[in-house]
């Protein structure tokens, strides 16, 4: 008899167990006392539709207590789409507290876009600062320099979903110094200005389409680098120097090539010279005689420069002598 009281009660209290752990009586009495309507049956289906209850009774009591509109059906239809419902919440209190307007739908398909919601809706109220690197500039007179500046930004929430991010802003500040930098004809006058950098890329709205807002840009250090200007110039003048080297090269070897080709004309020629002889012999336009005599006349030349070079020495070796006495 004992026994069988004893399998009645185990089996009793396991099914209690399985009861209370498959429907949460804790969240349900929990909204009962925050005056929030939600009912067992609601709480079962969840269980059913694989949603954890607590992910969205607890936001919908805090919701409720902070005076918000919200409903069952929304905290759980953006729970099944995969999003944050808890953060979705926190940041629709932060903004409703702040006076934004910022509707669920909105701060739902934020979230869905994979921003940080309630990130944003604390940049609305307390803006951010956006450091930028170096930004090397040009000026007209080649000085280059060297400007980093401090872009204050506030989240756009209109435009989070679609809007480009903190990297456009930043290129489009850079580029905006470039600009206005390149522009000026010294690099004095940017130094002794440097607000005018601000002006110009605040007048160039350089934040639409983006998630944020621009309030400022303020230029926090200026430096002063390399001379471009000089540094091209010496570039430009090394390859004009290169060009007129190799050009010299090439009247040099030209000039050369005309030379072989004429040295070789001259050798061509006096080739020609035994040929004719040899002709006029066999045509008999030139005697046996004849051809001693100019091979006479040859020789007596030969003979006299021989002489003319060795008396040139000896009269150079005599200076020399005399100079060395």
């Amino acid at each position: 008899m004992i026994i069988n009281l004893l399998i009645v009660v185990i089996a009793v209290v396991c099914l209690i167990s399985v009861f209370l752990t498959f429907v949460p009586i804790g969240l349900w009495v929990s909204s009962l006392a925050a005056n929030v309507k939600v009912s067992i049956f609601n709480l079962v289906g969840m269980r059913l539709r694989r949603v954890v209850p607590s992910k969205i009774v607890i936001p919908l009591i805090k919701s409720t207590k902070a005076g918000m509109g919200l409903n069952v059906n929304q905290l759980e239809a953006h729970y099944l789409a995969g999003g944050n419902v808890d953060t979705v919440v926190n940041a629709l209190i932060a903004a409703h507290r702040a006076d934004i307007d910022l509707q669920f739908e909105k701060a739902a398909a934020i979230d869905l876009a994979g921003r940080d919601v309630l990130e944003a809706v604390k940049m609305s109220v307390n803006p951010r600062v956006i450091e930028t690197p170096n930004v090397s500039a040009v000026a007209k007179n080649g000085i280059e320099l060297l400007v980093k500046a401090r872009v204050t930004v506030r989240a756009n929430l209109e435009r989070l979903v679609g809007g480009a991010g903190e990297a456009t802003i930043l290129a489009r500040v850079g580029e905006g110094i470039v600009t206005t930098v390149g522009s000026s004809d010294s690099h004095k006058i940017v130094l002794e200005n440097p607000d005018a950098i601000s002006k110009t890329v605040l007048n160039k709205g350089l934040d639409a389409g983006t998630a944020f807002e621009i309030l400022s840009i303020d230029i926090a250090d200026v430096d002063v680098g390399r001379n471009i200007g000089a540094q091209l110039q010496t570039l430009q003048a090394e390859a004009d120097k290169n060009i007129a080297q190799a050009k010299a090269e090439e009247r040099r070897a030209m000039a050369v090539a005309k030379e072989q080709e004429m040295r070789a004309a001259v050798v061509e020629a006096e080739a020609e010279v035994p040929r004719a002889m040899a002709y006029a012999l066999r045509e008999g336009k030139l005697g046996i005689m004849d051809y001693y005599d100019m091979q006479n006349v040859i020789a007596d030349t030969s003979m006299r420069s021989s002489i003319s070079n060795a008396g040139n020495k000896n009269q150079t070796g005599t200076t020399v002598d005399k100079e060395k006495r």
